[in-house]
């Protein structure tokens, strides 16, 4: 099974959005099958076979996600991310903003969906394949 240490050194390739086809290529080769991210502080809880998980600590400090969530403008900053316009910091403070609690990824599916505090969908897209 995998380790926290091996995915913190696949993430550490990562500089912006446009990084992340080729990071869940690398994840899905040590055997993460879905991770959720909580936007609050950046932690995340990876998902193996057979039930194995573990969780990475928290990536900053706290932030406040907004009560009421925000799906267009979500869907307008996260493309500008994805096409590498900002950093994994900034992306994180304004889905927080935007009222994101967590996003999903399912590696198997190869989706990443976007939840609201109350746990609604916000967003579901396909992960690209490369």
């Amino acid at each position: 099974m995998f380790t926290f240490e091996q995915i913190k050194a696949v993430h550490s390739k990562v500089k912006s959005g446009a990084d992340f086809p080729r990071y869940i290529q690398d994840i899905i080769a040590l055997g993460v099958k879905k991770y959720d991210t909580f936007v609050s502080d950046g932690h995340s809880h990876f998902f193996g076979a057979d039930d194995f998980s573990t969780t990475s600590p928290a990536k900053y400090d706290m932030k406040s996600v907004a009560e009421s969530s925000n799906g267009p403008k979500l869907i307008e900053r996260l493309k500008f991310h994805q096409n590498g316009g900002t950093d994994y910091l900034t992306f994180c403070e304004e889905a927080a903003s935007f009222g994101v609690e967590k996003w999903t990824v399912d590696t198997v599916k190869m989706t990443c969906t976007y939840y609201d505090k109350a746990g609604n969908t916000m967003l579901t897209e396909d992960i690209p394949q490369g």
